[in-house]
């Protein structure tokens, strides 16, 4: 599998704690949806780590299509 599968059709809004790093599934088959279960391990795909500056909302990407991972741009709009 190279391509994700497509999680979701809208963002997913996270509180974020300053300090701390989140895992963003990439290949979109976690069941922990925005972040990795490991569900990736027969994949070639793997998370992208976040950590967050500060404490506040994000909005992590469900499509999967975010040309800026692990955060929506607006790409499930148009794919």
């Amino acid at each position: 599998m190279s391509k994700p599968t497509r999680a979701s059709d809208t963002p997913i809004a996270v509180e974020v704690e300053a300090g701390t790093s989140y895992f963003w599934c990439a290949c979109g088959l976690s069941k922990k949806q925005p972040f990795c279960d490991g569900s990736h391990k027969d994949t070639d795909i793997r998370p992208v780590v976040f950590k967050a500056e500060e404490s506040k909302k994000v909005f992590f990407c469900g499509c999967k299509a975010t040309a800026a991972q692990p955060l929506c741009d607006g790409s499930h709009k148009s794919t």
